[in-house]
């Protein structure tokens, strides 16, 4: 598969805590320039960034990231602000201790909730795969396409464990045709985002994929 064809797929991502300006507007450039899907960024960059690119990629970012465990309104305020501020997409985490607890019906009340404060923007749903069993995974793969959302996506990239080849077929095989998929965490060479793209996967988040464009480009093969 072609690395441009990839990267078209990729949300160039730092949610680094550390992240500066500096490294930010370094990932903008990038994204650009590589034909990224969007650059994913911490929000308190996003008015910022949207101004820096001037609508040249999309910006997206995250909320009641990383834990998910934000009430239902924190996570709509702040997905307000950040369509307010110019975000084009929303990675939401979802509250793993209502999954737990089997409470599935305020789980996908929440994410409509969150649905309605990003209007037409796109909403990625986190549900960290790594920390839920299989019959969870399904479970919340049913959530999710009843939600209202546009993606489910497998992990913050901040627990224990990233994206899986098994997940992703897992989720192919059990979300609604409407829903899309995001694979993220772990993606760290061309053949892992190959792999996930032809298991399912519509979206990437990786950082690790323009590094090996750029490679790719040094050495006269991009």
């Amino acid at each position: 598969m072609d690395i441009k064809e990839i990267l078209s797929k990729v949300d160039h991502t730092l949610l680094d805590t550390c992240a500066t300006w500096e490294r930010i507007r370094t990932i903008c450039d990038e994204g650009i320039e590589f034909g990224s899907a969007s650059v994913c960024i911490p929000p308190c960059f996003v008015k910022q960034a949207v101004e820096y690119v001037a609508g040249r990629i999309p910006v997206c970012t995250v909320i009641g990231f990383p834990n998910g465990y934000q009430t239902t309104a924190v996570k709509c305020s702040e997905a307000l602000e950040a369509v307010k501020d110019g975000a084009e997409e929303i990675d939401m985490v979802i509250n793993l201790g209502m999954v737990k607890e089997g409470k599935f019906t305020a789980v996908r009340d929440e994410i409509r909730a969150v649905r309605l404060a990003c209007g037409d923007k796109i909403l990625k749903v986190i549900i960290e795969t790594c920390r839920l069993t299989e019959e969870e995974k399904i479970e919340m793969c049913h959530i999710v396409s009843e939600s209202g959302a546009d993606y489910i996506k497998t992990s913050t990239g901040f627990a224990e464990g990233g994206a899986t080849r098994e997940d992703i077929a897992l989720m192919t095989a059990n979300v609604s045709p409407h829903l899309k998929i995001k694979a993220a965490g772990g993606i760290k060479s061309k053949k892992d985002a190959e792999d996930f793209i032809l298991l399912g996967a519509d979206r990437l988040g990786t950082s690790r994929l323009i590094s090996i464009a750029k490679n790719e480009k040094a050495e006269g093969g991009y």
